[in-house]
């Protein structure tokens, strides 16, 4: 990708496209893999600038492969006609950029010159070359410089050692399975003298915040590093910084996200589930500095809080997700005085913060017309300003409508979802494809939602209906409803599906002879349930890293607790029928419609045997067409570029070709296995 065009763009609330727009061209899979997006927006304590990180990634039909690079720009919060300031645009990876306690410079972590591993960099707000301020030990990961700037706390990964030792050059590489894993460490550093403490705990730290004066150190603390641990026990330890121990503990109540010290240091604003099985964490903990338990807030909103911050040491300020929009909202530590601040913004917020006059803020944010940009504002006048154009190229596409719609469900129960509608009229029914969100503590906003993984305005743009539900048990409103599909897994949640295609079909002219689904995780999970169970509803599905045995999944995955607090409440061994009941292999022999299967080979937390357990029950039964596409060194979704738009142009011939002549027709061969990326990356031909 060529280095990013950012140039100024001032709107207000309201400015995000949901209608069909006007443009020279239709979205493409090449437009996809080039998209360009703000990965942080963070305002200087003082309040005038923000420092955004924005992501670029290489070309892959010209630019080569890797996960891409983050570039740095700088912008006044108060102006309104100046583009931002490029400070990094190298095309050098640079990571947890934060700002200085007096707002001259910004902080960050890289590996640059000669240095062998990240270490950490200022970078003043007048310019210059960035300054190496602290070698780090090698590992270095998180960081949080102290507010008088003369102490760094930062995360260490240490390495495992089984006994073998130098015997590896000698063939004994053997691993012992996560026995090896040692838990991270957490380092203070002096930064004049250079010199480095440890910070004795036998728990795993990952998050941690300085308290104002620089006295105590919030440190979020699992059992170990393990994913499953930090998901689910993580609790808060607070320690004396000068002696290195902790003195006190704050009891969390299950799963935990962002926190933040008062500004009084007297207590801190945690976002936490509200109990041990609660899928998200979304709720407000306001607990003591001195430890405990802390009391919950928001209890009973019907919605989740996505980040938060402090206006003043009694009120809480909080960026709230209410079904496919969201709100800022501010409430008193004391549980009173909940109020809404901004109501249900066009353009959406994500990762919010607030400077520490309490009014100006900056957050990343996106809309139905382009992905995450940079959007400032301040409370006390109630705007929302867009503050960059990342991808200016993106004026030139014709978007389709995209709309938030509600649906019932066979009970009755009333659900939302986006529906994108196709871009151009179609004669008589169109496709539509079912875009399912994974999780399932998930939903789909009224945002961008055009991604490698997800068809959105390409799919539009060849004739597709594309719907996004948002089906029970998914996050945005409240507790009890993100609890619905619990222990019925594939159950209420997967008849929300077809039941959306029976409703949309009574409202839009949708050929429901010719309905795809596609989805990844959870929503791969949901696509394998409908191309067997419900196989009979569909006529093409594509599975990313998705579940076809409930059974060995609890057996290969990194987050058994995970799955067993809050999805299955209960163990294999105590319904081995149920699990088996509810995989989409007991029910392989009626599958008959084509799938394409994908799955990252690495891993960790749907394991891809999941995938081929599916492809090869599906391959000798031989009734339908299937392929399984493998990802090396991909995860649990791709990063690389290339396999990224490779994805994405699968799931789209995919879909073009089996919805083409409706479900269970004599399906054509399989597609070639290789793949003219140019042809499918480019718009479809008149």
């Amino acid at each position: 990708m060529k280095p990013i065009s950012t140039v100024l763009l001032v709107c207000l609330v309201g400015c995000g496209a949901h209608t069909a727009t006007a443009g020279n061209r239709t979205m493409t899979p090449i437009d996809v893999a080039k998209l360009g997006f703000v990965v942080g927006a963070t305002v200087s304590p003082d309040g005038k600038h923000v420092a955004a990180s924005i992501k670029a990634r290489p070309e892959p039909l010209s630019e080569g492969d890797g996960p891409g690079w983050t570039d740095l720009y700088i912008l006044r919060h108060k102006d309104d006609g100046k583009a931002p300031r490029p400070y990094i645009t190298s095309r050098e990876s640079i990571g947890s950029v934060q700002w200085a306690s007096d707002s001259q410079a910004v902080t960050f972590l890289a590996k640059r010159g000669q240095d062998t591993a990240r270490n950490l960099y200022r970078l003043a707000l007048d310019g210059g070359e960035a300054q190496r301020i602290a070698e780090l030990r090698p590992g270095a990961k998180a960081y949080a410089i102290s507010h008088d700037g003369t102490r760094v706390a930062y995360t260490v990964g240490r390495a495992a050692d089984n006994g073998a030792g130098a015997l590896r050059k000698s063939g004994f590489t053997q691993e012992i399975f996560e026995e090896e894993r040692r838990n991270p460490g957490l380092v203070l550093l002096d930064i004049a003298s250079g010199k480095n403490a440890d910070i004795e705990m036998k728990y795993a730290p990952s998050t941690f915040a300085w308290s104002p004066d620089g006295t105590k150190l919030a440190v979020a603390i699992a059992p170990t590093g393990t994913i499953d641990d930090h998901y689910m026990k993580r609790d808060v330890a607070i320690y004396d910084t000068s002696t290195r121990k902790q003195v006190a503990l704050i009891d969390m109540a299950g799963k935990m996200g962002q926190m933040a010290w008062s500004p009084d240091g007297k207590q801190l604003a945690i976002i936490s589930g509200a109990d041990v099985h609660d899928p998200r964490d979304g709720r407000i903990l306001i607990a003591p500095a001195t430890g405990g338990k802390g009391t919950i807030l928001l209890g009973d909103v019907l919605g989740h809080v996505r980040s938060l911050a402090w206006k003043n040491a009694k009120t809480v300020v909080f960026a709230l997700d209410k079904g496919t929009a969201n709100t800022l909202a501010q409430i008193h530590a004391d549980g009173s005085g909940f109020k809404t601040l901004i109501k249900a913004p066009k353009e959406l917020f994500y990762g919010w913060n607030l400077a520490r006059d309490g009014d100006r803020w900056s957050a990343m944010c996106d809309s139905p017309a382009h992905p995450y940009e940079v959007c400032t504002g301040r409370l006390s006048k109630r705007t929302v300003k867009r503050r960059t154009d990342t991808n200016p190229w993106l004026k030139d596409i014709r978007m389709a409508t995209q709309e938030s719609i509600t649906f019932k469900a066979r009970d009755g129960m009333e659900l939302e979802g986006i529906l994108v509608h196709p871009l151009d009229p179609v004669e008589g029914k169109a496709p539509l494809v079912l875009q399912v969100h994974g999780g399932p503590e998930s939903h789909v906003r009224n945002g961008w939602l055009t991604s490698y993984s997800g068809l959105g305005q390409v799919g539009a743009a060849r004739g597709m209906y594309i719907f996004y539900p948002n089906y029970r048990g998914s996050t945005g409103r409240g507790v009890a409803f993100s609890k619905l599909g619990q222990a019925d897994a594939a159950g209420k949640e997967f008849d929300d599906l077809v039941d959306a295609i029976d409703d949309l079909a009574t409202r839009y002219p949708i050929d429901k002879q010719r309905v795809g689904i596609t989805g990844g995780s959870y929503g791969g999970y949901a696509s394998a349930w409908a191309s067997t169970y419900y196989s009979d509803r569909f006529a093409a599905a594509v599975m990313m890293v998705g579940i076809s045995n409930k059974i060995s999944k609890t057996g290969t995955t990194d987050i058994p607790d995970e799955e067993f607090l809050v999805h299955t409440r209960k163990r294999p061994w105590d319904d081995w029928t149920f699990f088996l009941k509810r995989s989409p292999i007991y029910y392989v022999e009626k599958g008959r419609t084509p799938i394409l299967i994908a799955h990252g080979k690495e891993d960790p937390r749907v394991h891809p045997t999941q995938s081929m357990e599916l492809y090869r029950q599906l391959k000798v039964l031989g009734k339908t067409p299937v392929r399984l596409v493998l990802y090396p060194g991909e995860g649990h979704g791709n990063r690389r570029a290339a396999s990224r738009m490779d994805y994405n142009v699968r799931l789209l011939r995919w879909m073009t070709r089996y919805l083409a002549k409706g479900k269970h027709a004599e399906s054509p061969n399989l597609p070639p296995m290789a793949v003219d990326y140019q042809r499918w990356g480019n718009a479809p031909k008149k």
